[in-house]
């Protein structure tokens, strides 16, 4: 899969680094930090630092998605999220060897539920991704221990047909993201 992984992550930012661009305009405009770094659990527990647009204002503390306040989430922000373009400077990631396009989402390393769950079922063993199983499935953070059963499905049947098909259906809009509450 790292062959699909640097071939449609290398040409996704060839083609569209031209919106990138404007993202990163307007997000200044909006936030004034258009670029969100933040440290991720890797493969193997490694960390990773994990590249995204900004959707929440500067302030907002660096939580799961899901125990976030709605409140936290600009104009800009809201629309980047519902359309997935804030995950876009994730290829780079995926070009760096990070992040695969399809894995178990990365998680923060006080997200201890999760890791546990996740690290009894292997999952850690591959890549984390930028979508997956869970994510077209609308199964989140918020609920660590079926969301480490759906990564555990996932990389258990993990096939060049699946991989595509879960990156097609994240491109077709299923799936909602991380609920925030």
């Amino acid at each position: 899969m790292r062959v699909f992984d640097l071939l449609l992550a290398f040409f996704g930012l060839m083609i569209l680094w031209p919106l990138l661009i404007v993202i990163v305009v307007i997000g200044l405009f909006d936030t004034g930090s258009p670029i969100f770094l933040q440290e991720r659990v890797g493969r193997s527990k490694r960390p990773f630092t994990l590249i995204k647009f900004r959707t929440m204002s500067v302030e907002t503390k660096s939580v799961a998605t899901h125990l976030a306040s709605a409140s936290s989430i600009t104009k800009f922000g809201n629309f980047l999220r519902k359309t997935k373009i804030d995950e876009l400077p994730q290829l780079i990631n995926v070009l760096k060897g990070d992040m695969s396009l399809v894995g178990p989402r990365p998680c923060l390393f006080n997200q201890e539920e999760l890791i546990t769950e996740r690290d009894s079922r292997d999952v850690f063993d591959v890549l984390p991704g930028v979508t997956g199983l869970a994510q077209i499935n609308e199964i989140d953070m918020s609920t660590p221990a079926l969301l480490a059963e759906w990564d555990q499905k996932m990389v258990q049947s993990m096939s060049v047909k699946s991989y595509f098909r879960y990156i097609i259906a994240t491109g077709l809009g299923k799936g909602s993201g991380d609920r925030i509450r």
